[in-house]
């Protein structure tokens, strides 16, 4: 589309594109390329990269989906979503007076899942050794990396918490007298360094062929020290946002018996492309279903942020997230082909009206009933705090957001690789001090109440809301794309493919494009809470627009000019062979490299 603003170029070549949310991350998979890697092995060096340079963003405790395929192949996602200990049962947390799992500390944790992952991704399908891919990680943990802003800004908000409750965080975030590093300050974390290294000595140790010694990492892993240490270390009672003390429940068995799983993606044409997800243990096939339901509506047609495509937009998704959180998890089985039939989409499509809908409404696929938890049918008054929330109890641990890093890589055969690492926040619980990184809280995003597909059960994945994206044409991989953003994320990768597909922009304009989202749904982060016809918008998207969408009933929330998405994205001609990739400009942090 002429005439369309962008911030940068639109990346094409013909060898290879990476694109990440942080710069360096970039760089350490453009420099695999570089030496004759493929996009797997790049996005291992990638993912590795994310854990140091954004560690407010994931880290090794957390966890992370990673969708792929090769040309004439099959897209295929590789589960690194660990799952709830044995011990992880509703009764032991309602047993400490809980309604809701606390979004901090270590009653939220469920297996790590990232590092054995991308250890599994290298092993399988990878060419390079470990070594190799995990050397940027490494380098950037023992000698230093300049530290971001944001990086910065979070420790700095989650210094009282540090120095008063986990003081394993502050002994690795804070100078001795409690003061926070600086933005761009050379940062050096040794103990991760340390942790990484131990890894490659187990895999050197394991000798044989490249998949045997990546094998004896995955055993120090799972089996040795990084298991015993996290056991030792949820056995010790800490602060969380409930207000109280808690010990977690993961235990060194529980590692010791996951593993990462391939599985098929969930999938829906649009647009002459087959658009794949992660399967509805995650939010992903929402963006699916929003798409199925927006292929029905006339308005979705209309000049790309009009106030008519917006509204379809937003009713659309809400639509899909009320059936999320009646039909989504890992707990009881999922209609998924109902929920994606165009029967379906078209029945769903038929409620959509003129005005913002108000309330939840779920649809009912084959007749069944859907069921919504009860927090979000009576959710806690003004007056007093649900269990759980952030505010209950003195003293409480301040919650300080976290989020999720994103990338996406292509090469020159034509493999495409779209992963979404999170978790494992530094401010989400406190730093286990062997081994230099804190565990995740994910475990957060299931329902304290029997009965529901994202109910609380021993073995099962938490409802994520990682959702990386993969297109394909027939056989060939075409794109790959996504998002950092929680709840956020099926909505802000809708309005990219809109404006990719239907407006006629190219990768990076699409992302730079004005966006928007709703938060008219229940959270997945406690303390669960919703806003009914909310609707937050860049301001970029003009007075005019937003006064029609006041008109049609949505509460408009201005949230700045740039400041909503994250996108980065990748693509594959299959006629030319011709590379593309894009990253976003907001935030200052994202990049994508190629040629």
């Amino acid at each position: 589309m002429a005439g369309v603003f962008t911030t940068r170029p639109e990346l094409s070549g013909t060898f290879g594109m990476v694109a990440s949310t942080h710069w360096l991350a970039s760089a350490a998979g453009m420099a695999v390329l570089e030496e004759g890697g493929t996009a797997i092995d790049a996005a291992v060096a990638t993912g590795f990269t994310l854990q140091v340079v954004e560690p407010h963003l994931n880290g090794p405790g957390g966890e992370v989906p990673i969708l792929f395929a090769r040309r004439a192949g099959t897209p295929t996602v590789l589960c690194g979503q660990g799952v709830a200990a044995a011990a992880a049962t509703i009764e032991h947390y309602r047993d400490q007076g809980l309604d809701l799992i606390p979004g901090t500390g270590l009653l939220a944790a469920t297996v790590p899942g990232s590092v054995s992952a991308w250890l599994t991704f290298l092993r399988d399908h990878g060419t390079f050794p470990l070594e190799r891919v995990l050397r940027f990680a490494v380098e950037y943990a023992r000698n230093g990396h300049p530290l971001h802003p944001r990086v910065a800004a979070t420790i700095a908000a989650s210094s009282d918490t540090f120095t008063q409750h986990w003081p394993t965080s502050a002994d690795l975030w804070l100078d001795p007298d409690g003061h926070t590093p600086q933005a761009n300050t050379v940062w050096r974390n040794p103990t991760l360094a340390s942790t990484y290294q131990r890894l490659l000595n187990a895999a050197r140790a394991a000798g044989g062929s490249r998949e045997q010694q990546i094998d004896g990492a995955l055993t120090a892993w799972h089996e040795g020290f990084v298991a015993e240490a996290i056991e030792r270390h949820v056995r010790t009672a800490v602060l969380d946002e409930s207000g109280d003390r808690h010990a977690g429940v993961l235990t060194a068995h529980d590692i010791a018996t996951w593993r990462p799983s391939y599985e098929s993606p969930v999938f829906l044409d649009s647009h002459g492309q087959t658009v794949c997800k992660v399967g509805p243990w995650s939010q992903g096939p929402a963006f699916l279903q929003a798409l199925g339901i927006l292929g029905n509506l006339a308005s979705t047609e209309a000049p790309h942020a009009s106030a008519e495509q917006i509204h379809a937009v937003t009713e659309a998704v809400k639509l899909a997230m009320a059936d999320r959180e009646a039909w989504y998890g890992d707990a009881r089985p999922v209609p998924i082909d109902v929920l994606l039939s165009q029967t379906y989409a078209r029945d769903r499509a038929a409620v959509v009206e003129n005005t913002a809908a108000i309330g939840l409404r779920p649809g009912s696929p084959d007749g069944a009933q859907p069921r919504l938890p009860d927090h979000v049918l009576n959710p806690p008054t003004s007056d007093r705090h649900a269990p759980g929330m952030a505010g209950v109890g003195e003293p409480t641990v301040s919650r300080t957001p976290g989020d999720t890093c994103h990338l996406d890589v292509v090469d020159r055969y034509g493999t495409i690789v779209s992963a979404t690492p999170s978790g494992g926040w530094l401010q989400s619980s406190p730093t286990i001090p062997e081994l230099g990184f804190p565990l995740g809280t994910r475990a957060q995003m299931f329902w304290l109440e029997s009965g529901l597909p994202s109910s609380l059960q021993p073995g099962t994945r938490p409802r994520s809301t990682l959702s990386p994206t993969l297109v394909m044409r027939g056989d060939e991989p075409t794109m790959g794309f996504g998002t950092p953003g929680g709840d956020q994320q099926e909505q802000w990768q809708l309005t990219f493919w809109l404006a990719h597909t239907l407006g006629g922009m190219n990768l990076q304009e699409a992302i730079d494009a004005p966006g928007w989202h709703t938060t008219a749904f229940p959270s997945s982060f406690a303390p669960r809470e919703m806003t009914e016809a909310e609707l937050l918008v860049e301001d970029r998207l003009g007075d005019s627009v937003i006064q029609d969408l006041e008109k049609r009933g949505h509460s408009v929330v201005r949230s700045g000019p740039w400041s909503l998405g994250r996108m980065s994205a990748v693509s594959r001609d299959p006629e030319t062979g011709v590379l593309r990739a894009a990253a976003n400009p907001r935030g200052m942090q994202g990049y994508a490299a190629g040629r």
